[in-house]
């Protein structure tokens, strides 16, 4: 696979000040892209990326803007393409999760959580959708979870968004096969981010036991399995979903 395989593309990766959005950001920036960081809140880490990302001798632009908004999200493209050029990959990792039983999954938490993570990812994409079929190219990502796969009690909004994206993925990707554009998504098991933060250690312990490989997964690895659904070494996958969990889900 070749290292600089995206040199010349813009890509852009919401939520992608920290965590598994920062190592997107690295990996696609060592691919050669030019990288454009969304960021809602975390403005101090979204800078320290555009540092990380020009380390790889490309361009970074760092943009404050909250997924859910669409005159926020049209803005957003608008400067991205001003400053980098036409967005030719889309990495959809803008998210928010909230751990509590049923009885604290308020009407107001439900509509904030799909608004983000599931409206979020629709208008980012419908916002750079135009412009890549009118090119006859196009790379989206879509960075779901194994919560849409198996059930889970304690995120009930979060396991309904993340399943969400999963049907968009599918549907869109048939919509659109025919511009060269390719439209997938990725299923992360229990990463190393910030949203452990907090977490009771017993409790990742038990989810280390139940994971064959017997660790917790590294941001890095849920990033190259991104850059493999984005780079031609995936040329005949669209519509699929990549799980990236140590085998703790394993689907027939």
């Amino acid at each position: 696979m070749s290292e600089r395989a995206l040199t010349g593309r813009t890509a852009l990766v919401t939520g992608g000040a920290r965590g598994i959005g920062r190592a997107c950001c690295q990996r696609l920036a060592q691919s050669g892209a030019n990288v454009a960081i969304n960021y809602r809140s975390s403005e101090v880490q979204a800078h320290e990326t555009v540092e990380l990302v020009q380390v790889a001798g490309v361009k970074a632009h760092a943009i404050r803007a909250d997924v859910s908004s669409p005159e926020q999200v049209e803005v957003m493209v608008a400067e991205v393409t001003n400053a980098l050029g036409p967005i030719d990959v889309l990495v959809n990792n803008a998210a928010i999760f909230k751990y509590g039983p049923y009885t604290e999954t308020t009407l107001e938490h439900w509509q904030q959580t799909l608004d983000v993570n599931l409206t979020g990812t629709y208008l980012v994409t419908w916002a750079v959708l135009e412009g890549m079929i009118q090119r006859n190219f196009g790379r989206i990502v879509n960075i779901s979870s194994i919560a849409a796969l198996r059930p889970r009690p304690m995120s009930i909004a979060y396991s309904v968004s993340k399943a969400g994206m999963i049907a968009m993925t599918k549907s869109l990707a048939e919509a659109v096969a025919s511009h060269n554009i390719r439209v997938n998504a990725v299923a992360p098991g229990l990463i190393e981010t910030e949203i452990l933060d907090g977490v009771d250690r017993s409790i990742l312990e038990q989810v280390i036991q139940d994971t064959p490989i017997s660790r917790i997964g590294e941001p890095r690895e849920v990033a190259n399995t991104v850059f493999y659904l984005l780079s031609e070494e995936s040329s005949f996958t669209t519509g699929q979903t990549l799980i990236v969990s140590g085998g703790r889900v394993m689907l027939p």
